[in-house]
């Protein structure tokens, strides 16, 4: 298996160099050159399978034969014996045909944890293989940073460093960063939005010397590991529901897109998904794109719902570059432009291919503080923010679909935005254990502009003590 960048300047690379390297030296994102695809049989089969033995069988895909299969079964099963459900994601019925798919409950209760655990163990096996040391810089609007510093900590060949936008991120969430003991850790509070914190570790990529002076690693969703990872859970959730002899539909709270597409992975490689709606709060880039081919970058809004506060999906490149027949050429030609002046107008064959699984809406603050009530009063579950943004829109996300049964990703534990549950709800979510022993610890961070070479200096100075 050999991947290829979306921008078609940097040669194909097997799957171990684009696990370690995330980030392709052209600036593009890695994507397969040829997706696997399973059979009926195949898909049906996961039906009551534990979630380590299907992960692993998926990731095998990917990985080919860089990685023996029962190597990858043995890593997957210690990743997901961290899960405090043994189901690892488990489906619950909310309503006739509308199911919420809970992804939360892993250490650091946030959807993030079902790829980064099994991303740091793919890590320790490859790098000890190679007697390297990597240096992992992450940019999170919240739960990305918490999940990798969770799975990373205290591992001998890997250092990590987390930048997040100050106080635009919930404070259970920045304690799951700050509180690490760990030596190889490091939590970094940028004056900026999250968007500034993508673009920094972006720009470092782009910089050859830097990243081989530091070797440098991403573990955001620019690392495909992390979709392919994240794309098992669609398998589950589908083949529980009668997949592959019906087809699902799937809404998805967004924000870097990478969680709607693994979705679309999901699809590529044989799944019956009848429609995905990427469901985003005020900050509705990939809302606007979807529906009007309009992906315009606007200014960042501070939300109820932080780690969907960005207004640049990185992974909409690797869509575009899916729906524009796998031109290169023109995927390099449109983020070119979107680089310099923050529009681009998707061209209508894109549109219309883009068209045929994505929907994009957006909630407002009211509308996401109302879908935390109702659902509470009409299911007596509490839901985070982020998935109440796409239970909001379930009703015109299964618009049109067959009446296929609607699913709908549960992002995150309530516990994780306590203040704004409980604004909108008037009921405080109990904290796990997990959550409940942060509020003990103290917290360890330092603080930098959103400048790129300030991020450069400290980095070097942290892989270099």
């Amino acid at each position: 298996m050999k991947y290829i960048s979306t921008r078609g300047a940097a040669p194909p690379v097997g799957f171990t160099e684009a696990l370690l390297g995330g980030l392709a030296p052209d600036g593009g994102l890695y994507a397969p050159e040829r997706w696997p695809v399973l059979s009926r049989a195949e898909i049906a089969a996961f039906a009551g399978a534990p979630y380590a033995d299907v992960a692993a069988d998926i990731l095998s895909r990917f990985a080919g034969d860089e990685i023996p299969h029962a190597v990858m079964r043995d890593l997957c099963a210690a990743a997901y014996a961290t899960f405090t459900h043994a189901a690892v994601a488990p489906l619950k019925q909310l309503a006739p045909g509308r199911f919420l798919l809970e992804l939360f409950h892993g250490p650091t209760l946030a959807f993030k944890d079902v790829a980064m655990q099994v991303l740091a163990r793919l890590y320790d096996h490859v790098l000890a293989e190679r007697g390297r040391i990597l240096t992992i810089v992450c940019a999170t609007s919240g739960d990305t940073g918490g999940a990798a510093i969770e799975a990373f900590a205290g591992r001998t060949n890997t250092r990590i460093v987390a930048m997040f936008p100050e106080g635009r991120i919930s404070d259970v969430q920045r304690r799951f960063m700050t509180t690490s003991t760990a030596a190889n850790v490091r939590a970094v509070a940028v004056a900026g939005d999250f968007d500034d914190c993508q673009a920094i570790l972006k720009g470092l990529f782009q910089d050859q010397a830097f990243a081989r002076d530091v070797d440098l690693s991403a573990v955001n969703s620019i690392n495909f590991a992390r979709i392919a990872a994240q794309s098992v859970y669609y398998f589950t959730a589908a083949a529980s529901l009668g997949a592959p002899d019906r087809p699902v539909a799937f809404a998805v709270p967004s924000g870097n897109f990478g969680d709607a597409y693994a979705g679309f992975a999901a699809k590529t490689m044989g799944l019956p998904i009848a429609r995905i709606t990427a469901a985003t709060n005020s900050n509705d880039i990939i809302a606007r794109g979807l529906k009007h081919g309009d992906y315009r970058r606007g200014e960042a809004v501070a939300t109820q719902s932080p780690a969907m506060d960005i207004q640049v999906a990185s992974n909409f490149e690797r869509l575009y570059f899916e729906a524009s027949g796998r031109d290169p050429v023109a995927t390099n030609e449109a983020f070119r432009i979107f680089s310099t002046t923050g529009a681009l107008n998707i061209p209508p064959n894109v549109r219309t291919a883009i068209d045929e699984l994505f929907r994009g809406v957006s909630v407002s603050e009211a509308g996401t503080a109302r879908s935390m009530l109702s659902t509470l009063s009409t299911s007596g579950e509490l839901v985070d923010p982020h998935t109440a943004v796409a239970l909001a829109v379930s009703d015109a996300a299964a618009h049109g679909v067959g009446g296929a049964p609607l699913v709908t990703l549960a992002t995150a534990h309530a516990a994780k935005f306590p203040d704004a549950v409980s604004a909108a709800t008037g009921v405080t979510p109990t904290p796990p254990r997990a959550c409940a022993a942060l509020a003990h610890r103290s917290e360890r961070f330092d603080r930098l502009p959103a400048d790129a070479q300030a991020v450069k200096t400290y980095v070097q100075a942290f892989a270099r003590p």
